[in-house]
C-alpha cells in the first residue's frame, strides 16, 4: 500500500461512496447526502491519529485551494515542465528568466555556472547558476499524471457542468496589477476540480484570485461525486512519485537537488555523509552535507501537507523517534593526539590500554572517532574554556587495522569531515564529546564571496616622496583578497612545482605515495598541502575552522609568501612557521 495511505488512512479503504451522511465541514457551504465521501476523505483510522491532527483539503469544498497548489506563481497556469530553483520555489520552464553571464567567478570552473538567472521571487532575489535550475523530476511526473487524469475525466463528464466565476481582489483593482481577465465567469464541463483546473490551464484564472461556484442541489451532488473520484484517481496515480528513492517512504521535508531529484531531507543528509553525489543520477552536488540553510521544495511540501497531513505527521513522529537519544549525549570518542584533515590519510599506533579499548569499540561500531590536537599552550577554546585539546578536529574513519602480538594496533585512517566539540567528558579513561559538524558554505555563497572580493576597487594612489610612495599602497592580505580562487590555487601549484625542481625533502616520492599527487581541486588542495608541508601544527590548525575554499587558499598562499620571504628559502627545510 502506498505511503500516502498507510500511515494514517487518509483515504477510505472502499472507494465507493458511503451511504451514511457525514457531519458538514465548518468551511463548507453545501450540505447534501453526497457529501459523505468527501467528508470521510482523509478521516479513516481517526482513532490512531492525534485528535488535533489537521484535516486534508476536501476535493469538493477546497477545489480552488487544491488547484492553486499547482499553479505557477508567475503565469498562473498549471506548472508546465516545472523547474524548482535552489531557493525552493517552483515555476514553469517557460517562465525562467533570461540567463546572464556571471563575472568574477572562477570556482568551481564549470560551464553551467558561467551563466545565471536573477530569481524572480520576492522572498529570494538571489542569483541562481544555470546548472542549479534543472527540471523538477518529481513535480513533472505528478503534473503529467494530473493532466492525463483531467483529460480522461473531461471525456466522461457527460452533462455535468460547473459555473465558475473568478472573484477579483479589491487590492488588485486599486493597485492596477495586470490580470488576464477581470470578473470572469464560465460554464465548464466536469466538477469543481476539473472546471477550475481547465480555467487555469486556459490562462484565465489568476493564481491569487478566488472563485465562486454556482450550482443547484442536483448538480452539486453530481459535482461532488466527480470531485471525489478525480482526487482519488490523482492520489492513486501519483503515490509512487512521492516516495523517497532512498527510504522508499513518503517524502518528508522534501529537498530537490540541483539535478532535479527530490529526496527526504534526512535521507539526503545521510547520503551526503558518504558521497557528495546524487544517489539517483550520481551527479556531483554542491550542497553542504548537513543541508543547513538549504530550503525545502515549497510546492511539494504544500501538496503533501494539503493532501495527506496525517500521513506526513505520522512520518514526522516516526523519524523523531528514530533520531531520539543522541542529542546532547557524549557519544563521540575523542583521540587527543595530532591533526588530521578531510580526505587525507593518517597512520596511528595505538598502544595505551584506554585507547585500545576505544579502538575496539569503534571497530565494533561505526569505525569512526574524532581526532584532536593537543593544546600544549593551554589556549582558551571558546565556550570549553582552557582544556587539554583544541576544540576543532577531524572525524577519522578506520580503513585498516593490524593488531600486533603485544596488543598494539597499527591503524590506517582517512579524514571524513571536520567538527567542533560542544561538550566533553571521560568514559573509561578516554575523552568523549558531543560534536557538531563544520561545513563549507554552499557553492552559490562561495561564488558570491569571490565575486564580491575580486571586484573591490583598487586603493587610491598614495602621495610620493622623490618618486617613492610614502606608504605601501596595499597590504599583502588585501592583494590576496582581490585574487580569484583559481589564481590562489595557482600560487600553491606553482610553489609545488618550484620545490619539486629543487628536490625538496618533503616532496619525496614516498610522501607522494602516501598522500597522492597535488590535487587540482581548490577545495582539497589546502588539506593536501597542510598534510605534506613541514610547518608547525598550530599554523595548520587554522584550516580547520574555515568555512570557505577561498579562506583556506588564502591561508596557504600566506604560508608560501612567508616561506619565500625567508633568507633560508634556498634550502629544503621549511620549519619556521
Amino acid at each position: 500500500m502506498s505511503a500516502l495511505y498507510a500511515a494514517s488512512g487518509d483515504l477510505p479503504l472502499d472507494s465507493s461512496p458511503i451511504e451514511e451522511e457525514a457531519p458538514p465541514r465548518a468551511t463548507s457551504t453545501h450540505a447534501t447526502t453526497a457529501q459523505a465521501p468527501a467528508e470521510d476523505f482523509m478521516r479513516q483510522d481517526a482513532l490512531e491519529s492525534d485528535n488535533n491532527a489537521p484535516a486534508g483539503l476536501a476535493a469538493h469544498e477546497d477545489a480552488r485551494a487544491l488547484v492553486r497548489l499547482i499553479q505557477c506563481p508567475l503565469c498562473s497556469r498549471p506548472f508546465r515542465t516545472p523547474v524548482t530553483l535552489p531557493c525552493g520555489n517552483t515555476l514553469c520552464r517557460q517562465c525562467v528568466p533570461q540567463l546572464h553571464e556571471r563575472e568574477n567567478v572562477s570556482y568551481p570552473d564549470l560551464p553551467g555556472r558561467k551563466h545565471a538567472i536573477e530569481c524572480p521571487f520576492a522572498d529570494c532575489g538571489h542569483e541562481h547558476p544555470a546548472m542549479d535550475c534543472s527540471v523538477d523530476v518529481t513535480a513533472s511526473k505528478i503534473l503529467d499524471a494530473v493532466a492525463e487524469i483531467v483529460a480522461r475525466q473531461l471525456s466522461i463528464a457527460g452533462n455535468t457542468t460547473t459555473l465558475v466565476q473568478e472573484l477579483v481582489r479589491w487590492d488588485e483593482i486599486v493597485s492596477g496589477e495586470p490580470v488576464l481577465q477581470k470578473d470572469n465567469a464560465q460554464t465548464l464541463p466536469g466538477g469543481r476540480l476539473v472546471a477550475t483546473y481547465s480555467l487555469a490551464a486556459k490562462g484565465e484564472l489568476y493564481r491569487a484570485n478566488d472563485v465562486a461556484y454556482h450550482s443547484t442541489p442536483s448538480t452539486d451532488d453530481a459535482q461532488h461525486l466527480l470531485d471525489y473520484d478525480i482526487l482519488q484517481d490523482v492520489l492513486e496515480a501519483t503515490h509512487n512519485h512521492v516516495d523517497c528513492q532512498v527510504c522508499y517512504n513518503l517524502l518528508l521535508d522534501p529537498v530537490t537537488t540541483p539535478c532535479g531529484h527530490t529526496l527526504c531531507r534526512i535521507c539526503l543528509t545521510r547520503t551526503l555523509d558518504h558521497s557528495l553525489h546524487c544517489p539517483v543520477c550520481r551527479r556531483e552536488l554542491g550542497l553542504p552535507p548537513s543541508l543547513l540553510g538549504h530550503p525545502s521544495n515549497k510546492t511539494l511540501s504544500a501538496l503533501l501537507d494539503a493532501l495527506c497531513p496525517q500521513t506526513v505527521a505520522a512520518r514526522r513522529r516516526a523519524v523523531a523517534v528514530e533520531e531520539t537519544g543522541g542529542e546532547g549525549a557524549l557519544s563521540t570518542p575523542l583521540f587527543v593526539c595530532a591533526l588530521g584533515f578531510p580526505r587525507m590519510p593518517t597512520f596511528l599506533r595505538i598502544f595505551e590500554p584506554r585507547y585500545r579499548l576505544m579502538l575496539r569499540r569503534c571497530l565494533e561500531g561505526n569505525r569512526q572517532f574524532g581526532m584532536l590536537m593537543y593544546n600544549r599552550y593551554n589556549e582558551p577554546q571558546g565556550d570549553l574554556g582552557t582544556v587539554h585539546f583544541y576544540q576543532y578536529g577531524t572525524m577519522m574513519e578506520i580503513v585498516h587495522n593490524q593488531m600486533l602480538p603485544d596488543g598494539t594496533s597499527l591503524i590506517e585512517t582517512r579524514g571524513a569531515y571536520r567538527f567542533r566539540v560542544r561538550a566533553h567528558g571521560l568514559h573509561d579513561g578516554y575523552a568523549v564529546g558531543n560534536v557538531e559538524r563544520i561545513e563549507d558554505v554552499s557553492t552559490a555563497e562561495e561564488e558570491r564571496i569571490e565575486a564580491l572580493e575580486t571586484s573591490m576597487p583598487l586603493p587610491a594612489p598614495q602621495p610620493t616622496i622623490n618618486g617613492t610612495p610614502a606608504q605601501p599602497t596595499e597590504t599583502p592580505e588585501a592583494v590576496l583578497d582581490r585574487m580569484s580562487t583559481r589564481a590562489l590555487l595557482d600560487i600553491g601549484s606553482a610553489f609545488i612545482d618550484r620545490m619539486r625542481a629543487r628536490s625538496a625533502n618533503w616532496l619525496q616520492q614516498r610522501v607522494l605515495d602516501i598522500h597522492g599527487q597535488p590535487p587540482s581541486d581548490p577545495a582539497l588542495f589546502p588539506f593536501w598541502f597542510a598534510s605534506v608541508l613541514p610547518i608547525s601544527d598550530e599554523e595548520k590548525y587554522k584550516l580547520l575552522p574555515t568555512t570557505t575554499v577561498r579562506e583556506r587558499l588564502k591561508i596557504t598562499a600566506g604560508w608560501i609568501r612567508r616561506i619565500e620571504g625567508q633568507r633560508w628559502y634556498q634550502s629544503n627545510s621549511c620549519r619556521i612557521l
